[in-house]
């Protein structure tokens, strides 16, 4: 029995969340801390990372942050190498950092165009390749991505956002092609969420029947709660998912089934 929880252990490991004051980032960040990693969380708004640190420390975890806007490729280098300075290289990257504009196709502007692939797509890959190096050195390292149930449908009012996130799901092949050959103990993976409560979708819950309409949609008849966050984040994480690489898991209750 040991040995197979040793399989999903995190200790001594050292994770980078961005996206982690809130909703699917902070979920995954306290999750990767309970299994024994030193993590730490990355996002734009201060005070929130502060908290979440604060409560993570109370907890007994490791947890440090760092203020970044991950959108801005110039501050990706400054967030690599201060992250090391903190518990030494990163091993595992969890990209959460994201937006959806929600807007028609006729509303939106070049500028939120571009936002949205830098946050969703753009940052991703840079950052990964950032700290690719020191996992190579290392033998080991474990990149996941954030996809979502736009990867692969359309929805209304998702033209940059979706574009964005089928973008993440090949990407997701693309780190796996470029950073897994050769035995280097690097996987790239990424988690499709269905519909989570987070600031992405806090208006959706807010209406009682869309939020049912959503759930009718899965096979298991509800929409994601965050424990259910839980178990696919240590997984992809740790040496339990070693001969995983280039896939997207779909974290939906069965929407994409149907």
């Amino acid at each position: 029995m040991n040995e197979i929880n040793h399989l999903f252990r995190l200790d001594g490991a050292v994770a980078l969340v961005t996206g982690a004051s809130s909703g699917i980032g902070l979920t995954m960040a306290r999750t990767l801390v309970r299994a024994g990693a030193k993590v730490i969380l990355v996002a734009r708004r201060e005070e929130a990372l502060k908290t979440a640190v604060e409560d993570i420390q109370k907890s007994g975890g490791q947890a440090s942050y760092l203020v970044g806007d991950v959108s801005d490729l110039e501050v990706l280098n400054d967030l690599a190498e201060k992250s090391v300075s903190i518990y030494g290289a990163p091993d595992i990257l969890v990209n959460a950092a994201g937006i959806n504009p929600r807007q028609s196709w006729d509303e939106i502007s070049p500028e939120i165009w571009n936002h949205t692939l830098a946050l969703n797509l753009t940052a991703p890959f840079f950052l990964a390749r950032l700290l690719v190096p020191a996992m190579q050195e290392k033998g080991w390292g474990k990149i996941i991505n954030i996809a979502s149930l736009q990867s692969v449908r359309a929805f209304p009012k998702g033209t940059a956002y979706g574009a964005s996130k089928g973008g993440v799901m090949q990407l997701t092949r693309a780190m796996a092609e470029a950073w897994s050959a050769n035995q280097s103990g690097i996987t790239c993976n990424a988690i499709a969420p269905g519909f989570f409560k987070t600031g992405l979708t806090e208006k959706l819950f807010n209406e009682d029947k869309i939020i049912q309409s959503l759930a009718d949609q899965t096979i298991i008849g509800r929409n994601g709660e965050p424990d259910d966050l839980e178990g696919v984040t240590i997984f992809l994480a740790s040496h339990a998912s070693d001969y995983i690489t280039g896939q997207t898991i779909f974290l939906d209750g069965g929407w994409t089934a149907k």
